[in-house]
């Protein structure tokens, strides 16, 4: 992903999340901080999705379209914020490898883990992508902006 990449990757998410709304300055935040865990996803010469990722703590989760000022120091995962396809290709098999890419470079970075909070009901496709449910009273707190049905997920690298 480069900075040329933010109004269509913005589009996208407002398509993707409709009820979880990320503004173009959250993906360029996101960008600035963690370049290497920035993606777009391209086919026909477009952005069919994209996937940002970037070191975080375990059992946290940022709140939703907000700038983070630095990346915690302290970090023992990597967060997965977003990974968002265009309806039109939703279902064609594009997840699986940009989800083992992103796994393949968090492992070789030394990296236990990955965590992600899925919405929309989302936790059963992520499951299939080997993430399970953590739950806490202390997550559940933390997920509440996230929506109903939010779920913190982990997987162990």
């Amino acid at each position: 992903m480069t900075a040329d990449d933010l109004d269509v990757v913005a589009a996208l998410a407002l398509v993707a999340f409709p009820d979880h709304y990320e503004g173009r300055g959250c993906f360029a935040n996101r960008l600035a901080l963690h370049p290497q865990g920035c993606f777009v996803l391209e086919a026909a010469g477009g952005v069919a999705g994209y996937m940002v990722a970037y070191p975080w703590r375990a059992g946290e989760a940022p709140a939703l379209n907000t700038l983070v000022e630095a990346l915690p120091d302290d970090a023992d995962l990597i967060y997965l914020h977003d990974l968002a396809l265009h309806p039109q290709v939703r279902g064609q098999g594009w997840s699986r490898p940009a989800v083992e890419r992103l796994a393949g470079d968090a492992r070789a970075g030394g990296w236990p883990s990955l965590a992600l909070v899925a919405v929309n009901d989302a936790a059963p496709f992520w499951a299939r992508h080997g993430f399970a449910v953590e739950e806490s009273p202390a997550l559940a707190r933390k997920l509440a902006g996230y929506g109903p049905g939010a779920r913190y997920m982990v997987r162990p690298l």
